[in-house]
């Protein structure tokens, strides 16, 4: 297959070139035409070539969940917004707090998904043996909650947290938010105003101080054990300065923040209700520039989704009620090429963000690059096609957005995972499955 006058955006340039594609991989790039010219061509004059975007955080809901979402359902969407490989969180039923349970569940991505698929595997306040069983390795990383989210699997018992931070080789991934400090503020907005708080009470219950304290926290284990440490949906200026501003491969310490955190701030609860319900919650217009400012100095590693649908009945109620979470993978990339058109970012950092720095740092195997010799993981985005999210463009299983109603500026036409073309302007193959991402 030949992808011809495509406008490559990769590793930091901006140029035209031709792209073969042999099989599952990148076989040349050229400003040049091949010798010989295959039958397959696809014209991509005036189309954007970017590597896939891989997204090292999502909540796929399967197995157990699926009335919310499931891996075949939310593989579909991420392929539509470009994201060509996943890694999805062990908060399901069960959960993914055993070696069983992992690959039970890679079985079941290896069935079930159309994009290229990592697992992570849970810490729990008893399982550190099992972290270290043969076989545990094949996870992308430990996802340990430092602060309970949907799941409960909470892990607040001190000696836990030092062996996890002591015992393990592996990238352990955080989700920091204080318990004691979210259950104080919680008791005090309720003995104060009532039960039936509304959602702008949600980011002062779970507020900047108890996300601070809890990363703290955990960057203060890190460095006591040199542990491998990725700190999950940063969502507060002050933890930037946890944070160095120094290439990936530097860093023992890395972080990620999630598009939502980006996009809207507090002055949006006001319109959405619950519908940008998430935890961490969203904070104030001064933390999300100064999230914008930390990705463009480098502090902030990685763009992901924190993707966690839910269905709309399990949205509703007071901020104590209502499901936190929500669906973003489809949009993820549409979202920061349109923040690139506002002039916030450039599509050389949205690539380097999405593509390279999480192939980088979850050292996966020809994966986040266009090079050759490299998976054919390719998205190709039309720069002037505007289009507005609604219902019927929805591809999410609990089907609904946060983003309805909002027109974008770019729009995913075609996505390759492996080589094959899986979508096609609104047409998946449905016949293709992806590939468990290999970690180096």
């Amino acid at each position: 297959m030949l992808i011809k006058n495509a406008t490559i955006i990769n590793e930091g340039k901006h140029y035209q070139a031709n792209v073969l594609i042999d099989g599952e991989r990148i076989h040349s790039i050229s400003p040049e035409l091949p010798a010989q010219i295959p039958q397959q061509i696809i014209d991509a004059t005036g189309l954007l070539l970017l590597p896939g975007i891989i997204d090292d955080q999502v909540h796929f809901r399967e197995p157990g969940l699926t009335h919310k979402g499931d891996i075949h359902s939310e593989s579909r969407a991420a392929i539509a917004g470009g994201v060509t490989s996943f890694m999805d969180m062990p908060n399901t039923l069960p959960q993914t707090t055993t070696v069983e349970a992992l690959n039970d569940k890679f079985a079941l991505a290896q069935r079930e998904s159309l994009a290229n698929y990592s697992l992570f595997i849970g810490a729990t306040n008893d399982n550190a043996d099992e972290l270290k069983k043969q076989g545990a390795h094949r996870a992308a990383a430990i996802k340990v909650f430092m602060g309970s989210s949907t799941g409960n699997m909470l892990v607040d018992n001190p000696v836990t947290l030092e062996r996890l931070f002591s015992e393990n080789k592996a990238i352990i991934a955080a989700h920091c938010e204080s318990e004691a400090i979210i259950r104080a503020n919680k008791e005090k907005f309720v003995a104060e105003f009532g039960e039936d708080l509304d959602i702008s009470f949600h980011s002062k219950i779970r507020s900047n101080q108890a996300c601070y304290a809890s990363s703290k926290e955990a960057v203060t284990l890190a460095k006591k054990y040199d542990a491998r440490l990725h700190l999950f949906h940063l969502s507060t200026a002050k933890e930037m300065n946890l944070l160095e501003n120094k290439p990936i491969k530097d860093k023992r310490i890395t972080a990620e923040v999630c598009v939502h955190h980006l996009w809207f701030s507090d002055e949006d609860y006001a319109r959405l209700g619950n519908r940008i319900k998430w935890n961490p919650a969203i904070k104030s217009k001064a933390d999300r520039d100064a999230l914008r400012q930390a990705l463009i100095d480098g502090k902030l590693d990685v763009v992901a989704t924190d993707h966690a649908p839910h269905i709309w009945e399990e949205k509703q109620g007071s901020c104590l009620k209502a499901a936190s979470g929500g669906p973003m993978v489809q949009h993820s990339l549409t979202v920061m090429l349109e923040l690139c058109r506002q002039g916030v970012f450039t599509p050389e950092l949205v690539v380097e963000k999405m593509a390279h720095a999480p192939a980088e740092l979850f050292g996966l195997k020809d994966r986040g690059y266009i090079r050759e010799g490299y998976y054919a993981d390719l998205v190709l985005v039309n720069p002037h096609q505007s289009w507005t999210v609604t219902k019927d463009n929805l591809l999410y299983k609990c089907a609904w957005s946060p983003l309805e109603g909002t027109t974008f500026s770019h729009q995913v036409v075609k996505t390759f995972v492996n080589g094959s073309l899986v979508y096609d302007n609104g047409v998946f193959d449905e016949r293709f499955r992806g590939k468990e991402l290999e970690i180096k």
